[in-house]
């Protein structure tokens, strides 16, 4: 019986980010996956978003990966719907175009340097629980037992099956192509989309002469796994763009089925699930590792506050509260764009696109809208009684004589921002936390959680609950 404190089932972005962050907490956490530890130069996802870096900055590790990407700071989006990156609040005011693997190779290297544990090409194939342990077998025989175990193997997840977690939800799009190329002529722009009645079409650059491309056909409706021809993509963008920028040479080729799904409960006694294994939605906005990574950053501090005694179920069963309804806008809110590239008639689809832009002359997405897609918007829902800000993301605060507040959260704890000369109001969290001082005016003292969010807040000098 091989033994862990926490089990994690997958070893992309969210497993590892979920991973790192318990084993920084010290705990022991085993990291099982059905693939090897090849690195694979084939990706899907190839956007982290300003709130994700945000997420990285506070582990330390968003300078590594800004280094191998390149910075979107707006988005325009079937030609006239721009979001805009470039004013928002955040030491990251862009979109970090980077393929998948480079991001997956940073928090790798993380969860070594942490003592995370591997168990590659193991598949899980039973799990159990009681109130005190989840047990599992491998396809191999093997059998292991922990306190938790968090399911972060995709959206045909085994684990999901295992608990008897349904995945309700639709198929948004039956047939849509996936492709990297080449090309003799690449485009400018950093990003670009558009659509017609041919169908719509997306291309956007990786850094290294490969370029994404994700397209529609509407007069070919093939389901996922059927053949793809390089011509059939060749031509859609020529139907969409007016060129296929000399595409010349391709090295994956894939259809796929964009579906708009989600779970009821992240949490079944002591599994959790995050990322593809609780929703998947369509690609327009590219958020879904980004809305995974973000599962990860909520659960980690949690789960490391159970298993440290600081806290009480009530404090696991946040993740669901929080998260759920995240995920749930984040269905609604890609649907609503690919539903609008989707649209035959281009004076419905222009609509459409209205609306979602304000129904203002060039469209600009508004600021809920744009921060949203950035993640910063995120605001989770305080508890009856708290201060109002409970919940919202905390901004970098500058801090005297500890640089900015997320420097100051590496270490995994909360900490507890007041002003200077003053004693700092008796917060509830019975865990220990990092005491530093705001550069700047504050009106309450803050305590913030691990994620960046507000655990509480009170006028500096007088006891709070929340």
């Amino acid at each position: 019986m091989e033994t862990a404190d926490v089990i994690v089932v997958g070893a992309g972005p969210a497993g590892l980010f979920v991973a790192a962050d318990l084993a920084e907490a010290g705990f022991d956490v085993a990291v099982l996956d059905r693939r090897g530890p090849e690195q694979s130069n084939l990706t899907r996802a190839f956007v982290v978003g300003p709130r994700t870096l945000e997420q990285f900055d506070a582990r330390g590790i968003a300078d590594e990966l800004v280094a191998t990407g390149s910075r979107l700071t707006s988005m325009r989006l079937y030609r006239r719907l721009w979001i805009d990156f470039a004013p928002m609040p955040t030491r990251f005011p862009y979109q970090l175009i980077t393929p998948q693997y480079e991001t997956e190779a940073v928090l790798r290297a993380r969860a070594i340097r942490a003592g995370v544990r591997f168990a590659w090409r193991t598949e899980v194939t039973g799990l159990s629980q009681d109130d005190a342990r989840v047990r599992i077998t491998t396809a191999s025989g093997q059998r292991w037992r922990a306190s938790y175990l968090v399911g972060a193997d995709g959206s045909h997840s085994t684990v999901r099956e295992a608990v008897g977690e349904a995945f309700p939800g639709r198929v948004a799009v039956r047939s849509m192509m996936l492709a990297d190329v080449r090309f003799t002529a690449p485009p400018d722009a950093v990003l670009r989309s558009d659509a017609n009645r041919s169908g719509f079409a997306f291309h956007v650059p990786f850094g290294d002469g490969w370029h994404r491309v994700i397209a529609w056909n509407r007069a070919d409706d093939r389901p996922a796994g059927a053949p793809l021809d390089p011509e059939d993509v060749s031509t859609m963008l020529r139907r969409v763009f007016g060129t296929d920028y000399g595409m010349h040479e391709t090295r994956w080729l894939s259809r796929f089925r964009a579906d708009e799904r989600q779970v009821a409960r992240y949490r079944i006694g002591r599994v959790f699930l995050v990322g593809d294994a609780a929703h998947v939605h369509t690609p327009a906005g590219a958020q879904g590792m980004n809305t995974g990574l973000q599962d990860a950053a909520n659960l980690g501090w949690r789960l490391a506050a159970g298993l440290h005694g600081h806290a009480g179920p009530e404090v696991l069963d946040g993740y669901q509260r929080e998260r759920h309804p995240v995920a749930a806008r984040v269905i609604r809110g890609s649907g609503d764009l690919m539903r609008a590239a989707l649209t035959a008639s281009p004076w419905l689809r222009a609509l459409r696109l209205a609306r979602l832009g304000g129904l203002s002359g060039r469209w600009p997405a508004p600021k809920p809208v744009a921060a949203a897609v950035a993640g910063i918007g995120i605001r989770y829902p305080a508890p009856p009684g708290a201060h109002p800000a409970v919940g919202r993301r905390v901004p970098d605060l500058p801090l005297t004589g500890r640089g900015r507040l997320y420097a100051a959260l590496r270490g995994g704890r909360f900490v507890l921002v007041s002003k200077g000369g003053r004693r700092a109001g008796r917060h509830p969290w019975r865990g220990p936390v990092t005491e530093v001082v705001s550069a700047t005016r504050l009106e309450a003292d803050l305590l913030v959680r691990p994620d960046g969010h507000l655990a509480w807040a009170a006028p500096p000098d007088r006891a709070a609950t929340t």
